[in-house]
C-alpha cells in the first residue's frame, strides 16, 4: 500500500507519525518503508489503509490489473512473479529496502489513456475545510456559519467546474430571520437577518476578502442567483471583473427548519488557483448604527492630537524651512461641509479629519474604506473620534479654518471680509441717490476746498468720470437718454 502512494500521501503518513515529512518522493518512500520496518502502532496502520482506500475507492482489481506498479526505480516485477511472491528489491540511497511482493497489494494501471479516467479518484490538494478565515464586514454581524469555509478544488479535467452544497437552518434561525423583516423600510432587503454567500481565494495566511472566481454562476435551491454586477473594464482587453462583496441569498433560501437548502456552484477553473466557499447567517447594520458604535469606543484625548501637532512643528536641524504654524480646515472634505463627528484612523499622520457620518454613509453603499484626505486604508475598527478637534468646533463657531502653534495651542483663521460692501441704490436718476464706501476714493476726485472751514461743514465737489468728457471742448456734453425711453441709446 505504501508502495503505491504519491508524495502527498507519503507527506500526510510521516506527518500523522510524527516523522520529517519533507524530502523528494524516494526519500519519503524510505522513511515511509523504515516506519514499517520499525513496527508502527495500529493507528498508522489504519491511516495507512485509508489513505490507500482513498486513492482506489472504486477499483475492482483483477489479475491483469497486476501488469504495472507505482514504483519511481527499479525493474517492473511481472504479474506471475508477484502471485508467486517473488521479492522486489529497490535501490535507495541509504541501502535497499527489500519488500515481500506478496504483502503489496495489486495496483491499478495508471497509463496514459487511463489517467483521466481516475482524476476524480485522487484527493484534492488543498483540504476541504482549509482554514480559511474571512475578513469581518463592518456592516454586518455574524451570528452562525452555516457551511464553514470549503474548498471549490479544480480537477483540472475539464474547463468549467461544479460543486454542490447543503445546508439546513435551525427553528431559532427561522425564526430569527423571520422577525427581523421590514425592520428596515425602504430598504432593498426585506429582512435584517440574511443568509450570506461568500467566496474568496484559498488562503491561509491572513484573513482573506471576498473575491469571486471567474465565469461563476450559483444556484441556491434550483434557481439563479443574481450576482453583482461586472465592472467596466481599466484597461483594453481586460477581463471584467465583478465587484468583490457578500451575496445575500435569503430570497432564495427555503425559510424551514425541515427542508434542507441547495447550492450549486459552476466557475471556470484556473491553474494553480483555489478558492473558498461559506455561508453565515449575518444581521445587516446601518451608517447609524455604526456611528453609535464609534461613539461608545469614547472620544481620543486631545493630548495624542496636540503631540502629533509638536511632532510636526518640531523644527528639523536638516531642513532650510521652519514650520512655525499649520493651518488645518474644520470642513469636511467629503460634503465640503463643516465637521460634526471628527474623525480620521488611527493609521494616518495627517490631522485633517472627515466627518465620521458622511464617511460610513459613503461605505454604506459602496465600501472601499479609503480615507479622504490621504488616499490611504481607513477601516472601521481604525476609526477614532478626535477629541481636540471635538473642543475646537465647540469653541470656536464662525470660523471654519484654524491655526496650530508650535505648543500645541491654536487660533482661529477670521475669513476676510472684502472692503468694498455692496453699493445700494435707491435711485438711478442721478449722483445723488448712490452711496459710495470711503474706499471708493480712487474712482472719485474729492476737493479740499472747504475742509477747514469755522463752521466745521465740508463742501465736497464731486466730478463723475463716468460721463462723456472731452479735454479740448469747454461745453459740456449732450445729455444721455434715459434707458427706459423708446429711442436708442447712443
Amino acid at each position: 500500500m505504501v508502495m503505491s502512494f504519491r508524495v502527498s500521501e507519503l507527506q500526510v503518513l510521516l506527518g500523522f507519525a510524527g516523522r520529517n515529512k519533507s524530502g523528494r518522493k524516494h526519500e519519503l518512500l524510505t522513511k515511509a518503508l523504515q516506519l514499517l520496518k520499525s513496527g508502527c502502532s495500529p493507528a498508522v496502520q489504519m491511516k495507512i489503509k485509508e489513505l490507500y482506500r482513498r486513492r482506489f475507492p472504486r477499483k475492482i482489481l483483477t489479475p491483469s490489473d497486476l501488469s504495472m506498479l507505482h514504483i519511481q526505480a527499479g525493474q517492473l516485477p511481472s504479474a506471475t512473479a508477484l502471485s508467486q511472491g517473488t521479492v522486489c528489491h529497490l535501490p535507495y540511497d541509504h541501502g535497499s529496502a527489500t519488500v515481500a511482493a506478496a504483502l503489496l497489494p495489486p495496483v491499478p494501471v495508471l497509463g496514459p489513456k487511463h489517467e483521466a479516467d481516475v482524476q476524480h479518484l485522487s484527493p484534492p490538494i488543498h483540504p476541504v475545510h482549509p482554514d480559511v478565515k474571512m475578513k469581518r464586514l463592518p456592516f454586518y454581524d455574524v451570528y452562525d456559519e452555516l457551511i464553514k469555509p470549503t474548498t471549490l478544488a479544480s480537477t483540472n479535467s475539464q474547463r468549467f467546474e461544479e460543486a454542490h452544497f447543503t445546508f439546513a437552518l435551525t427553528p431559532q434561525q427561522v425564526q430569527q430571520i423571520l422577525t427581523s423583516r421590514d425592520i428596515l423600510p425602504g430598504a432593498k432587503c426585506d429582512y435584517t437577518v440574511q443568509v450570506q454567500l461568500r467566496f474568496c481565494l484559498c488562503e491561509t495566511s491572513c484573513p482573506q476578502e471576498d473575491y469571486f472566481p471567474p465565469n461563476l454562476f450559483v444556484k441556491v435551491n434550483g434557481k439563479l442567483c443574481p450576482l453583482p454586477g461586472y465592472l467596466p473594464p481599466t484597461k483594453n482587453g481586460a477581463e471584467p471583473k465583478r465587484p468583490s462583496r457578500p451575496v445575500n441569498i435569503t430570497p432564495l433560501a427555503r425559510l424551514s427548519a425541515t427542508v434542507p437548502n441547495t447550492i450549486v456552484v459552476n466557475w471556470s477553473s484556473e491553474f494553480g488557483r483555489n478558492y473558498s466557499l461559506s455561508v453565515y447567517l449575518v444581521k445587516q447594520l446601518t451608517s447609524v448604527m455604526l456611528l453609535q458604535k464609534l461613539r461608545a469606543k469614547g472620544i481620543r484625548n486631545p493630548d495624542h492630537s496636540r503631540a502629533l501637532i509638536k511632532e510636526k512643528l518640531t523644527a528639523d536641524p536638516d531642513s532650510e524651512i521652519a514650520t512655525t504654524s499649520l493651518r488645518v480646515s474644520l470642513m469636511c472634505p467629503l460634503g465640503k461641509m463643516r465637521l460634526i463627528v471628527p474623525c480620521r484612523a488611527i493609521t494616518c499622520s495627517h490631522l485633517q479629519c472627515f466627518d465620521a457620518a458622511l464617511y460610513l454613509q459613503m461605505n454604506e453603499k459602496k465600501p472601499t474604506w479609503t480615507c479622504p484626505v490621504c488616499d490611504k486604508k481607513a477601516p472601521y475598527d481604525n476609526l477614532i473620534i478626535d477629541g481636540l478637534f471635538m473642543e475646537i468646533l465647540n469653541s470656536c463657531i464662525d470660523c471654519d479654518e484654524i491655526q496650530f502653534m508650535e505648543d500645541g495651542s491654536w487660533c482661529p483663521m477670521k475669513p476676510k471680509k472684502e472692503n468694498q460692501e455692496i453699493c445700494q441704490a435707491s435711485a438711478f436718476n442721478g449722483i445723488e441717490g448712490l452711496v459710495f464706501p470711503p474706499a471708493a476714493s480712487s474712482l472719485y476726485m474729492v476737493s479740499s476746498e472747504g475742509m477747514n472751514s469755522s463752521e466745521g461743514k465740508k463742501k465736497v465737489e464731486v466730478i463723475d468720470l463716468t460721463l462723456d468728457s472731452s479735454s479740448d471742448e469747454e461745453e459740456p456734453p449732450a445729455k444721455k437718454q434715459c434707458p427706459g425711453s423708446s429711442t436708442a441709446l447712443p
